[in-house]
């Protein structure tokens, strides 16, 4: 409808398929990009505050408590044993509430 009143005003079409791209684009940003970016900042952030004695929850589905830090690497206490995973496995703090998911 929108495109069809320019069109018959005298508009160029090409300028009406331009601003409806622009706004999808604009559409698109705000509700994926930004809130992915904001949240990949927080887990970068909390993943940095890291500590020996937190527990945390693995992307394997795995509790775990970290026994040491180094750089990328974390070193988990699993039971009895220690085993070393990258710090891009953790998916959540085991003592943080699961935050709220946005409709």
């Amino acid at each position: 409808m929108y495109f069809a009143l320019l069109t018959q005003a005298g508009g160029n079409p090409m300028i009406a398929q331009l601003g409806l791209f622009a706004a999808m684009a604009i559409i698109f940003y705000f509700l994926l990009i930004r809130p992915q970016s904001k949240a990949r900042k927080q887990m970068a952030e909390r993943l940095s505050k890291l500590k020996a004695g937190d527990e945390v929850l693995l992307s394997s589905g795995l509790y775990a408590i970290v026994d040491r830090v180094e750089d990328q690497t974390l070193y988990l206490k699993l039971g009895n044993s220690v085993v070393k995973a990258r710090k891009t496995a953790v998916v959540a703090f085991a003592n943080e509430p699961a935050p709220q998911q946005q409709n």
